[in-house]
Order: C-alpha cells, then sequence, then structure tokens
C-alpha cells in the first residue's frame, strides 16, 4: 500500500502489471474477484490506484476487467471516443497531483463508433446531433493525415489508432506533463483493444 503523497509503483511496474493482466484476460485465466467486506472497508478509507485509464465509453470496453484489475487498482476516466477536454484534462491532472498515479494510458479499441461517426462527418458530410458533433470535433484533427482511399475498415482502423495518437500528443503537450516528464515521474502510452481477441496493443 503507498503511502499519502507516493506513488503505488513506478509507470515501468504498472505497465508490467497491465500487460499481465491483459494477459491473463486473453487467457481466459483472469481472477477478477469477488470483493471481501475487509477489503471494501479498506477501500473506504482511500484509494491508491496504480494507473491512470482514459478509455472510451464502449460497453465492450471495460478497463478493470480486460486488465484483470481489482477494485482500487485503476482510476478510470471513460468518454466517447476516449476524447480530450476541459473536465477530463482536470480529471487527469487530478490523478498526477493528488492521487500520484505515474502511469497514464489512452485507450482506444477497434471499430470505435464515435471514431467511425467523425470520419463520416469530415469526409461524407455525414450530420450529427449537435453534442455528438462537440465529441466528434475533438476527434476530427487526428483524421488530418489518414488516406482516405483506403478500405473502410482498414480507414476506421487507421483512424482509431490516429486518435489514440492525437490523445497522446495533446496531453503531452500540456504544463504539467511537460513537468512531469521532465523529473521522470511520469509515462504515458497509448493502446487499441482488439475486440475479437481481447488482446490490448500498446504503440510505441
Amino acid at each position: 500500500m503507498a503511502t499519502k503523497g507516493q506513488p503505488v509503483c513506478t509507470a515501468d511496474e504498472a505497465l508490467k502489471r497491465l500487460k499481465a493482466g491483459n494477459a491473463r484476460f486473453v487467457r481466459g485465466d483472469a481472477h477478477f474477484p469477488t470483493v471481501q467486506k475487509e477489503i471494501l472497508a479498506e477501500l473506504a478509507k482511500g484509494q491508491h490506484p496504480y494507473a491512470t485509464i482514459l478509455g472510451c465509453s464502449d460497453s465492450r470496453v471495460p478497463p478493470e476487467l480486460v486488465f484483470d484489475a481489482g477494485f482500487g487498482e485503476l482510476f478510470v476516466i471513460r468518454v466517447a471516443g476516449n476524447v480530450l477536454g476541459p473536465a477530463v484534462l482536470g480529471t487527469l491532472q487530478y490523478a498526477g497531483s493528488h492521487l500520484h498515479t505515474q502511469l497514464f494510458v489512452v485507450l482506444g479499441h477497434e471499430g470505435c463508433g464515435a471514431v467511425s461517426a467523425a470520419i463520416d462527418w469530415k469526409l461524407r458530410g455525414a450530420g450529427q446531433k449537435s453534442r455528438v458533433e462537440i465529441v466528434l470535433e475533438h476527434i476530427v484533427p487526428a483524421l488530418d493525415e489518414l488516406d482516405a482511399t483506403q478500405p473502410p475498415d482498414t480507414l476506421l482502423k487507421s483512424g482509431v489508432e490516429a486518435n489514440v495518437r492525437h490523445a497522446v500528443r495533446e496531453i503531452l503537450a500540456t504544463p504539467e506533463a511537460q513537468a512531469s516528464l521532465a523529473t521522470g515521474d511520469m509515462k504515458l502510452v497509448g493502446a487499441v483493444y482488439h475486440l475479437d481477441s481481447g488482446a490490448v496493443h500498446f504503440l510505441e
């Protein structure tokens, strides 16, 4: 258990735990626990997550299950298209400054409906409801370098990865991320979840 003001583990250790948890999940050996009352009572005193995950709201991609992590182990932010915005950036800042997680992961997934809608909106002029378009506005800049002549499935796959990388770049550009990276107190990685296999591919 981490002491107050200290990370529960290093970023590299946290990334190793995520990869090991996903490997157990893919093998079918996940040990998602039945939480005992004593554990819940201990968690009620405070939280010490080892990693922060910014993921999509898609119901098929629950990070705690995907990484075979128990209660209190992950600090999870979920929003359609795993996009950034003032509230999300504030939540990420809270994770770093108050929960002291050193590993941050932007987790996209194959077949993302938000990315698909952004592609249709940008390339085909498809209309969306006004508040949905607010979400898509965060994704569209990530699609600028895509080859629009790709087959639809390939285009969506490329769009999902581009959207993850775009969010990573935006986070890296914040002053707090720059400061944390300079001191070695933070690692930020992008990843894509594969719906058919359950595997998470961590991007270079």
